[in-house]
């Protein structure tokens, strides 16, 4: 059995990698080996003589053209990664702070109907998002919000607003009163206990929503495309702006800038993987 369990482990790690691993084989070709029609996938210091070879010569050339702009493009790559870390920073930390405190509100606090509002906060959820998008568009030429940071930002909070709510709900449910009870009886205020008792007792929660909230505003196409067309370009749009170039996709480019695009979502995981871990089985042992 356990020989099994690695076997299963690592066809799922090279399922899993496979993508990344040809991505960053294709971020090292040059163009006329990432379309060639016969696979290359062993880099070499020289081009191969063969057009069949597997073999294709390596260089950089593609991380270094990120900070070309290219044709179809308003900026280069590194201008557009910087609206997506500002546009996903902003939102994931407003969405986790205003969701904190709306959770704590429905745990600690008798809301007249509570079930009701709840269902209504996460109704919104089971609507596509890209159905409102006309609406949202001329309400944000009415209040000259496209091509913004700030309305993406505000975009992105909205709609994860409702996904913290209920993950922090769930967390706090968890923490018990008698944490608060104390501190307000030690002579903190509400908004205190809040800050200093239950927060840090909270981090798990805050960890795993903020990991959520991140992704889906990080790699949030749809907005970014119908609402920043120009202006605070993210790096989706950006890269669908790409087909437009007249010498044809410049995969290795969008290889390149994949990989760099992925990089901040999984350093930020790794960072957080042990709060992560202990949010999947949050809740399941008393203790």
């Amino acid at each position: 059995m356990r020989a099994l369990r690695w076997i299963v482990i690592v066809l799922g790690l090279l399922f899993s990698g496979l993508p990344l691993v040809w991505m960053g084989l294709s971020s090292i070709k040059q163009r006329a080996d990432a379309i060639s029609q016969h696979p290359r996938w062993i880099p070499a210091a020289e081009a191969p003589v063969a057009p069949d070879s597997p073999r294709f010569e390596a260089t950089t050339s593609a991380f270094r053209d990120l900070a070309s702009v290219h044709a179809g493009a308003q900026a280069s790559f590194w201008e557009h990664l910087l609206n997506s870390a500002i546009i996903g920073f902003f939102s994931t930390l407003a969405t986790v702070a205003l969701g904190t405190l709306c959770a704590y509100g429905f745990s600690r606090f008798r809301v007249p109907g509570e079930k009701d509002w709840l269902f209504f906060v996460l109704s919104t959820r089971f609507m596509p998002p890209l159905a409102v998008v006309v609406p949202v568009l001329l309400m944000y030429r009415a209040f000259d919000l496209q091509g913004t940071r700030l309305g993406l930002v505000v975009l992105y909070t909205v709609f994860n607003l409702s996904l913290a709510v209920w993950l922090m709900k769930g967390f706090l449910d968890e923490i018990p009163r008698a944490f608060e009870e104390a501190a307000v009886v030690d002579g903190y205020t509400r908004f205190g206990a809040l800050v200093r008792v239950v927060l840090p007792e909270a981090r798990t929660g805050i960890a795993v929503t903020a990991v959520f909230c991140l992704i889906s505003a990080w790699n949030e196409y749809g907005f970014a495309m119908t609402l920043n067309s120009s202006g605070a370009v993210t790096v989706p749009a950006y890269f669908a702006g790409l087909q437009g170039n007249i010498e044809g996709m410049p995969w290795p480019q969008v290889a390149a800038g994949a990989l760099v695009f992925v990089a901040p979502i999984v350093a930020f995981t790794v960072l957080v993987r042990s709060h992560l871990l202990r949010g999947v089985t949050f809740g399941t042992v008393k203790q």
